[in-house]
């Protein structure tokens, strides 16, 4: 039998999906990652002028801003590979924001060229990304945990109790010892 597949008159349940926490989780990651996605394209437009190496640090933050957005669509829909890649690209984006927030408040000086945005705003907005991918970073931490992968077998039509079926009528004493 192929994995992903179940027996004749049985069908996959993944139990840990239905779970409030891991519903809070799934919810919680993808927010951050529609967040951390909105700031960099805040970040990216506000800098784009004064942007080092010019237009294509810009077009390597867009492409990582639709990474984001991909990332947060799989999460989405209970892709557990995501989650591993989104906590890799959370720790590289917290160091590059850690060692680039610095440089946008040294923009007060005359000879600096000014941003769309004021560079005060732009720093504040690249400290900002640091939390959230630390957020991010223990909400992928703890999705991963959750074993949202985990499938098993229950006949077609018993409900989401996964007790395979064996309904307890309120009031029997079917099952009591």
């Amino acid at each position: 039998m192929a994995v992903g597949e179940a027996r004749p008159g049985y069908e996959l349940w993944r139990p840990n999906r239905e779970k409030a926490d891991s519903l809070t989780t799934r919810f919680i990651a993808v927010l951050l990652l529609v967040v951390s996605a909105v700031l960099m394209l805040i970040v990216t437009i506000g800098g784009w002028d004064v942007l080092v190496g010019g237009s294509t640090y810009g077009f390597i933050s867009i492409g990582i801003i639709l990474i984001y957005l991909g990332l947060a669509i799989m999460t989405w829909r209970w892709s557990r590979g995501a989650l591993s890649l989104t906590l890799a690209l959370s720790v590289l984006l917290g160091i590059f924001c850690a060692v680039g927030a610095p440089s946008w408040f040294a923009r007060d000086k005359a000879y600096f060229a000014e941003a769309s945005l004021p560079s005060d705003l732009i720093g504040l907005l690249v400290l900002l990304l640091i939390p959230v991918q630390i957020a991010l970073l223990i909400a992928c931490a703890i999705g991963f945990r959750q074993e949202w992968h985990v499938e098993e077998e229950r006949p077609i039509g018993s409900g989401s109790s996964g007790d395979g079926g064996n309904k307890v009528e309120t009031g029997s004493l079917a099952g009591a010892s």
